[in-house]
């Protein structure tokens, strides 16, 4: 293919055009007339059902200070980032946002002295009806969102300036798995004469000049630079050419095009970084996954004290030798650990190293030790380990230091397993439940074991956790792994 290749023709928007950051402002203001229209349907609700008498002035500056609260916790999460349609929010932050501006209203209040002059009733059904509007208004506003996105009225009309039809083909891979709808990509551009590969499925725009008649005829907002090894020099020069109509320029970093794509941008200060890694479940998360794992485990140990005294009967009545086991495992930031587990082999046959894997009718496994390795009732003492903090009740499961996949060592044969140890390990993981549960034979299967590992640190949450304890819950029961 030589030259270059005309766009279809398209038609322009002439109505006014807005870029994507217009949605931070409109979400704003659609959460200002969600709580407004809260207190309007208060007012009404407590007028036609109770009807007592209330101080309007008071309930009226406590719904505005909760509002206020609101935003400024929204605000400072970057709850207002432009829409991008992964569809992340659905209104549960925003609920737990507003939760949380209610619990500062309500000690603002109190701080005033006004809480005896303050109607609970109202409260409650002001709060009631603002996280409804909330919650419903959020899949209005990302359906209205989506709609003038579709329509041209928001969006950025871009192109890819790539030093190779390849580097072109990477930047779509990157933005598709993105899922940008404001985003329209109207194909790549190079200087040079195609002779060679031509990027597959993308439209070759030509060189600067066809960016910038693009441009001025209102069809181009956006110049995304792929060229990893740019000099400042070459970068000046480029920005000089393209200043000659309105346009953005952005350069796509190397680390985006060449390393790892899970890195985050930060900030130090004023100078931005690239955070390749990051520790996990820190300062607010850190806290929920600790009080989690010991609320949860406190209970369990209550309710389940009877089963695991019967089990350690069963145990002692079958076989000589102790009840527990204790295995060397790895830990949090590689450190081993002493791992409690209900013994099911016997004595004179087990692997404390774990060197040598557990296989299907394992003759040193016990009666007994087939039903609660079956069932998973010999992992139960490990409550123990998450209540001396070394365990969590859900994380990357502890495996032997001497444990092998294959001829080798775990540590050696699997790319990126020390990274699954940047948290506490746990009873029960997301690869656990996924049917990677018992023997794991092959490298293949112990790298996609980790590979749920490192996808479950990276995307934790607490209601992440409770579900996958419920799936291990369910899954026990019929699982055909464990032996």
């Amino acid at each position: 293919m030589h030259g270059h290749v005309t766009i279809p023709p398209r038609r322009i928007n002439r109505n006014v055009r807005f870029t994507s950051n217009v949605v931070r402002a409109l979400g704003v203001v659609n959460d200002v007339a969600c709580f407004t229209l809260a207190f309007l349907l208060t007012i009404i609700s407590y007028d036609l059902v109770i009807g007592h008498d209330y101080d309007g002035r008071i309930h009226a500056s406590a719904a505005i200070i909760l509002a206020i609260n609101f935003l400024l916790i929204r605000t400072s999460r970057d709850g207002y980032a432009p829409f991008k349609g992964q569809a992340e929010d659905v209104g549960g932050p925003a609920i737990a946002d507003c939760l949380i501006a209610t619990a500062l209203t309500l000690l603002v209040v109190a701080q005033l002295g006004q809480l005896g002059a303050f109607s609970v009733v109202l409260g409650i059904l002001f709060v009631s009806f603002a996280i409804f509007l909330l919650f419903l208004s959020r899949i209005g506003f990302r359906r209205l969102a989506y709609i003038m996105m579709q329509r041209d009225y928001i969006g950025h009309r871009a192109a890819v300036y790539a030093e190779s039809a390849k580097l072109a083909e990477r930047v779509m891979q990157l933005l598709n798995r993105e899922r940008l709808p404001h985003l329209r990509m109207l194909g790549y551009a190079d200087e040079r004469e195609q002779v060679g590969d031509v990027a597959e499925g993308m439209v070759h725009l030509g060189g600067f000049s066809a960016l910038l008649d693009l441009a001025k005829n209102g069809q181009l907002d956006l110049v995304i630079l792929a060229v990893p090894r740019i000099s400042q020099s070459r970068l000046d020069e480029i920005n000089e050419i393209l200043s000659a109509a309105s346009i953005d320029i952005c350069v796509l970093p190397r680390e985006a095009l060449e390393l790892s794509t899970s890195y985050r941008v930060s900030f130090l200060g004023s100078l931005p970084v690239f955070a390749v890694w990051q520790q996990p479940m820190r300062d607010i998360n850190g806290l929920l996954k600790v009080v989690l794992d010991y609320g949860l485990a406190i209970l369990a140990l209550v309710l389940l004290s009877p089963l695991m005294a019967l089990t350690a009967l069963a145990i002692k009545l079958e076989s000589r030798g102790p009840v527990l086991f204790k295995q060397r495992r790895f830990g949090f930031n590689n450190n081993e650990i002493s791992v409690f587990k209900f013994r099911s082999m016997y004595t004179d046959l087990a692997d404390p190293s774990g060197g040598m894997r557990t296989k299907k009718d394992d003759a040193r496994v016990t009666r007994v030790g087939k039903f609660i390795r079956k069932t998973s009732i010999d992992e139960l003492p490990q409550l123990l380990n998450v209540l001396k903090g070394e365990m969590s009740l859900v994380g990357p499961r502890p495996h032997a230091t001497m444990m092998r996949v294959g001829d080798k060592y775990y540590f050696d044969a699997v790319k990126g397993y020390a990274a699954r140890h940047r948290v506490k390990p746990g009873i029960t993981g997301l690869a656990q439940v996924r049917g990677l549960r018992g023997e794991i034979a092959t490298t293949e299967r112990a790298q996609q074991r980790v590979e749920y590992d490192i996808y479950y640190i990276e995307n934790w949450s607490p209601l992440l956790d409770i579900r996958i304890m419920i799936e291990t819950v369910v899954k026990i029961a019929w699982d055909k792994n464990a032996y």
